[in-house]
């Protein structure tokens, strides 16, 4: 009797639901009386008498109140998003592959995200709490997050994703090399970390992890041997359907127990292209609505010719990545600041601004850090002055003894070997050019990343041309720090300065959260480049994204640009 009360009950609650919510295009699936009642009964047990079970849509009810009065069901939305990439997916591994790693913040939204002002804010998280000596994080989570299965997201399966993250996955070792203990709370919803050390990073770390479901993960010893192509239960507005290889296409339906904002978009996908190239034509044909790569703009070459379409607008945003020449801080002559200095000068920043961001880009400054980063410092401009350069040279006693136009050191032609990995060829041929007009000998030398990981980790070269990434910029102590410090690892950085001044001023900006020491430690830091040259950054950069004429509501933030969650929910037709 109850269970026929229950029924009736919801059959009509739903109804009402059908008149406020909906979601959009599926066929009803036929059921009986027992299953309708199987599927609601459960989500009346649940709001009335409390029991813990699996969340019920408001989609599923409609359906099941649909069927059981036989009436037309509720309408699917079926509306595709489609974003163009020149980042290429290589493997079906949800964990494995670097790239959907970021694809899936969509799905399997990390504890934290970073707003369009630069500033962290709760995602899966509600909000954290720091204890007094900064070893100790709580982060509250938000209590109307369900995973697409229909479980809801606990404290367990955030402390679970990141144990899991530091036991299995390199690039998070560092996870289980601090982390000291982990406790939940479930009364109010939290999860503790506490570390063997002050970190004050902990916040920004944490919008770069994907949560995972525990229920699913822990049956999962070795996620880097996990193959599968989906789906992949998620806790996002939308969840990881499928990985296809063969159509180079990753799809992202909607999670039907997203409990937030309604996106207005059935259907997120993601088309990976062989190059820039490739993505420029996709989009100039209107085979998809925008295009996204992590830490890299639309081709600026390509911009105008879209435009010229004109189904398409585009933002500009200052981007705190860039491209820079890094000297081999362990390898003479390039330990020596003066060198270092007559480098600096030789370089001509306009050609390189012109030539690489087609107006795009500014000329830099010496203090390596963009301006939209805080507590930005506006230190010297770098100039193109070959005539200081030569004179450096002569009056530090590099000297050109034998007359063929190449200074010497020790006796010996300088000819440093410049280690260029694929696509910055351009950038190292001009390199060349500028160092050998002021007398310094230089090989471009031509590798592919692989390669350029392994030489640049055995400070095998002398000079590299390579680039930041906006989460490189933040990383460690913020500033770019992270990819100088000698007592840090990872494939984009050089880990080549062990200044004892440098390696106190990142240690003192981790011990703080106090906002006036770190923009002191901030300015400092920006001086130390200014000072002693560690890398010369070769021109700042602006974003261009493109993005569909008939839709509205593109949203950009400085960590992960247009992909965040805020596009996939703001995002509509005009």
């Amino acid at each position: 009797m109850i269970r026929r009360f229950l029924t009736i009950s919801m059959v009509i609650c739903a109804l009402c639901l059908m008149t406020v919510v909906a979601p959009a295009a599926a066929d009803v699936t036929e059921m009986t009386h027992d299953e309708l009642a199987g599927a609601i009964v459960p989500y009346m047990e649940a709001t009335y008498l409390g029991e813990d079970v699996i969340h019920l849509a408001p989609i599923e009810m409609q359906t099941a109140a649909c069927t059981y009065l036989g009436l037309p069901g509720p309408e699917w939305n079926s509306e595709v998003l489609r974003f163009a990439t020149s980042n290429v997916v290589k493997e079906t591994n949800f964990y494995g592959d670097y790239y959907v790693g970021i694809f899936s913040h969509l799905s399997n939204m990390p504890l934290m995200r970073m707003d369009e002002t630069g500033h962290l804010v709760g995602l899966t998280a509600d909000h954290y709490e720091v204890s007094a000596d900064n070893r100790q994080w709580t982060f509250y989570i938000k209590d109307d997050l369900y995973w697409s299965d229909g479980k809801q997201v606990t404290p367990e399966d955030v402390a679970f994703s990141f144990e899991y993250l530091g036991e299995h996955c390199a690039d998070a070792g560092w996870i289980k090399e601090t982390l000291v203990s982990t406790s939940v709370s479930d009364e109010d919803n939290s999860v503790t970390f506490t570390f063997d050390s002050p970190y004050t990073r902990i916040n920004l770390e944490f919008a770069t992890y994907n949560i995972i479901p525990k229920h699913i993960w822990e049956n999962i010893p070795d996620p880097n041997a996990y193959t599968e192509s989906g789906p992949f239960v998620g806790n996002g507005p939308f969840y990881l359907e499928g990985i296809d290889l063969n159509a180079a296409k990753l799809t992202f339906q909607k999670n039907n127990h997203w409990q937030g904002k309604e996106p207005s978009f059935g259907t997120v996908e993601v088309h990976w292209f062989a190059n820039d190239d490739a993505a420029a034509l996709a989009l100039e044909s209107g085979e998809v609505d925008t295009y996204y790569r992590y830490a890299k703009s639309y081709p600026y070459a390509s911009v105008e010719r879209l435009l010229d379409t004109g189904e398409f607008s585009t933002l500009e945003e200052t981007s705190i990545g860039l491209t820079f020449l890094a000297p081999n801080l362990k390898r003479a002559p390039m330990n020596d600041l003066q060198f270092r200095e007559a480098m600096a000068d030789a370089i001509n920043y306009q050609e390189l601004v012109t030539v690489d961001t087609l107006g795009y880009g500014t000329i830099p400054n010496r203090g390596f850090v963009p301006p939209g980063m805080d507590y930005y410092i506006d230190t010297p401009q770098l100039s193109y002055d070959p005539e200081s350069a030569r004179q450096i040279l002569n009056d530090s006693g590099y000297l050109d003894e034998n007359n063929n136009g190449i200074v010497e050191y020790n006796g010996e032609d300088i000819d440093l070997d410049l280690l260029v990995r694929t696509g910055f060829e351009r950038d190292g041929q001009l390199i060349e050019e500028y160092l050998e007009a002021v007398g310094i000998g230089a090989t471009v030398h031509q590798v592919d990343a692989t390669t350029w990981f392994d030489l640049k980790d055995n400070y095998e070269y002398d000079l590299t041309v390579t680039s930041t990434t906006p989460w490189g910029m933040l990383m460690h102590a913020g500033w770019g720090t992270g990819y100088f410090d000698s007592r840090r690892t990872g494939k984009g950085v050089l880990h080549n300065l062990d200044d004892p001044e440098y390696l106190t001023l990142c240690d003192n900006i981790l011990a703080t959260t106090n906002q006036a020491q770190l923009k002191t430690y901030g300015e400092e830091i920006q001086g130390y480049f200014n000072d002693d040259l560690p890398a010369i950054a070769l021109y700042w950069k602006n974003d261009v994204i493109p993005y569909n004429r008939a839709y509205t509501g593109w949203y950009y933030e400085p960590l992960f640009g247009i992909y965040d969650i805020e596009t996939f929910l703001n995002v509509r037709p005009v």
